[in-house]
């Protein structure tokens, strides 16, 4: 398994949301002077994988209003068009916020059919904040190490030293990014999208985004709907519960995917004999939880650290036969080795999760107002975990400090349009990260949209991911701008992939152990 940063982003759904107060007209963010972009000058960065990759920055405003101000840098990456036939640039970003997306073209540009990649320049990009991009940000180096404490606050000295925690945590950001942390949410990283236009030198931009990246990509559309050429938002953001309400939605999904995993564990006892009931099995997992909290596996893997390494299993099942191996070993052989294998693999932290971490909170505490009376924090919380224990308090915390964020927060963005062309949706039906929910809101807001559903799908960014049936919506729509109509509610179904199996041959071992390269693109909290 490769090693991969657990928080590179960061999208969390609501289920069931209010509608925040919006902004009348959202066309009046936009910026009032236009600078002109210097042409961009393209170098090789290929890779084994991407042969074809170019590498190139821009330079946009810190702040879009005063366009003449102090600039920064944003990192692109793109391979280029090869067919006579040439559609544009095809924008992609993999979510977060706090996400990069320089990899991602070279993913996309190879995963589509040839015939359709080929006419376009696949471009991808850095926000602002994030990777190669400058300044990055970088709040508090470590902030994720282990051991950290119990994230279930059951006593009062464990609720103030996570407080503590996370209190530290924004007042860090705030010291060393006073001057950044203002201009660093979602409309900020959407005008920077223009720039990235106007330096293409395209009257139009098409674009491709998973996670927080549909919600990206929807704030662009309200805001630039004249620019948009094609729309492709997949495993659809929730935009009427950014950013509080989305986040205990999830809490709920996040919990039912757990059982998803307890079920198909059931399904193996013969593989990994912890029984066939999947209550039974769930409480094992408690049993193995409240043990770690007490003695920490191999002086890394508590309790915060157990729940960091099964949530990426919420995200993409793929990983489930890890996870279960793990477990197993653990209750069955009093062997934590694998836990803190997996634990390394899936959830510690390195520069790069520190850094998307960073933009996580910045992007999200500025972007919508959150409660900053702790005590609705601590009522709203329990109330979710006493129906949905499994990481509600693990989930509050990773985003608690928005709380005590030390800047003012804005309104979110209405994107209900009626201005663009037709836009072509995926969600899966049980996605825990975006549930399901946010794409049948999405799919009212745009008008015109076509809405393709994975019937019984769980796992979180579903096209160029093995569905053929999910793909070949996605290759006509980029080929011909033709999407599907039924009238209904539903444009079109495709069935879910089949689940995994337990790792019982070498070479199924080493298809999981890479697992789905998407999904190690998108990370996980995203």
């Amino acid at each position: 398994m490769r090693k991969r940063a657990a928080v590179l982003c960061g999208a969390a759904v609501v289920v069931a949301g209010t509608v925040t107060a919006l902004p009348a007209d959202a066309s009046t963010a936009r910026p009032t002077t236009t600078v002109q972009t210097a042409k961009l000058s393209w170098k090789s960065c290929a890779t084994t994988d991407y042969p074809t990759l170019q590498c190139s920055s821009v330079k946009v405003p810190l702040d879009h209003a005063n366009p003449h101000g102090k600039q920064i840098s944003l990192a692109l990456s793109r391979v280029p068009h090869t067919a006579k036939t040439y559609q544009g640039p095809l924008l992609v970003n993999p979510g977060g916020p706090g996400g990069s997306g320089l990899t991602l073209a070279g993913f996309v540009a190879s995963s589509l059919p040839k015939a359709v990649a080929s006419q376009y320049d696949v471009v991808g990009f850095d926000p602002r904040g994030v990777g190669r991009s400058t300044p990055a940000l970088d709040c508090e180096p470590g902030y994720f190490n282990p051991v950290r404490p119990d994230s279930v606050p059951s006593t009062p000295a464990l609720e103030k030293a996570n407080l503590t925690r996370v209190k530290a945590y924004a007042a860090a950001c705030g010291k060393k990014y006073a001057s950044v942390l203002p201009y660093i949410n979602t409309i900020s990283a959407v005008r920077d999208m223009d720039s990235i236009r106007a330096a293409l030198g395209a009257k139009k931009i098409n674009y491709f985004g998973y996670s927080y990246g549909t919600y990206l990509g929807a704030v662009y559309a309200k805001l630039y709907p004249e620019r948009v050429r094609r729309l492709v938002l997949d495993s659809i953001v929730d935009p009427t519960g950014v950013w509080y309400d989305d986040n205990l939605g999830q809490d709920y999904a996040f919990n039912d995917r757990q059982q998803a995993l307890m079920a198909w564990i059931a399904k193996y006892n013969a593989t990994y004999k912890l029984g066939t009931d999947p209550a039974k099995i769930e409480a094992k997992w408690y049993a193995m939880r409240k043990a770690l909290a007490k003695k920490p596996a191999g002086g890394k893997v508590g309790a915060s650290e157990l729940e960091d390494t099964f949530i990426p299993g919420g995200y993409y099942n793929g990983y489930w036969p890890y996870l279960a191996e793990a477990f197993a070993a653990y209750v069955n052989d009093k062997n934590a080795d694998p836990l803190v294998e997996t634990y390394e693999n899936f959830a510690a932290i390195d520069a790069s999760g520190d850094n998307g971490y960073s933009v996580y909170t910045s992007v999200q505490c500025r972007d919508a107002s959150w409660p900053r009376d702790w005590n609705q924090w601590r009522k709203d919380n329990w109330a979710a975990y006493d129906k949905a224990p499994f990481m509600v308090w693990n989930n509050a915390w990773y985003n608690a400090p928005c709380a005590f964020w030390p800047t003012k927060s804005e309104q979110p963005i209405n994107i209900a349009n009626g201005k663009l062309p037709p836009v072509l949706l995926f969600q899966a039906t049980n996605d825990a990260a975006t549930p399901y929910e946010g794409g049948a809101t999405v799919h009212q807001m745009l008008a015109g949209s076509s809405f393709v559903v994975e019937q019984g799908g769980g796992n979180h960014g579903i096209t160029l991911s093995g569905n053929a049936c999910l793909d070949k919506y996605l290759a006509t729509y980029l080929t011909d701008g033709k999407v599907p109509r039924s009238g209904r509610e539903v444009d079109a179904v495709c069935q879910k992939t089949p689940d995994p199996q337990p790792l019982t041959t070498a070479k199924a071992a080493t298809s999981t152990a890479h697992g789905s390269t998407l999904h190690g693109l998108l990370g996980f909290r995203g």
